[in-house]
């Protein structure tokens, strides 16, 4: 039996021309709230609010940054700003150890001899090898 797969299954309906309906609901309110701007507030408030309204509403329904939609990101950041955050910490547990004085200096003495003992190259490469030709090669210049 062969059945079809569904493809573009995460894309949106276009639900009124080529506008999604939640693009067409950002749209429709800015349109509506220019409405009864028109009768409410004197014209050049009018044209002020319109352009700002309609630009943002534009913005908010078409714009996409790598893919997702501003209004997403949008109430993504709003969600991120207003949820309680919880920083979870594990305490690694170790016993306590008390250490002398003595033993203290004795480990620092080893330590300080290790260090002066690796002072040259860690790496012994044979004479006769591409990795001593670029050793030299680095240390000269």
């Amino acid at each position: 039996m062969e059945f079809t797969v569904p493809q573009f299954i995460e894309k949106e309906a276009k639900i009124v021309g080529p506008l999604t309906f939640k693009q067409f609901l950002f749209i429709g309110t800015a349109g509506a709230i220019c409405i009864i701007l028109f009768f409410a507030v004197p014209l050049y408030l009018f044209v002020i609010f319109t352009i700002i309204l309609v630009g943002g509403a534009a913005f908010l329904a078409l714009y996409r940054k790598e893919g997702i939609p501003f209004y997403a990101i949008v109430f993504k950041s709003f969600m991120y700003l207003f949820k309680p955050k919880v920083f979870l910490w594990k305490k690694k547990i170790a016993p306590i150890r008390i250490a002398r004085s003595d033993v203290l200096k004795r480990k620092m003495e080893e330590q300080k001899l290790e260090e002066e003992e690796h002072k040259g190259p860690r790496l012994k490469v044979s004479r006769s090898s591409k990795l001593n030709d670029l050793y030299t090669h680095i240390e000269t210049k």
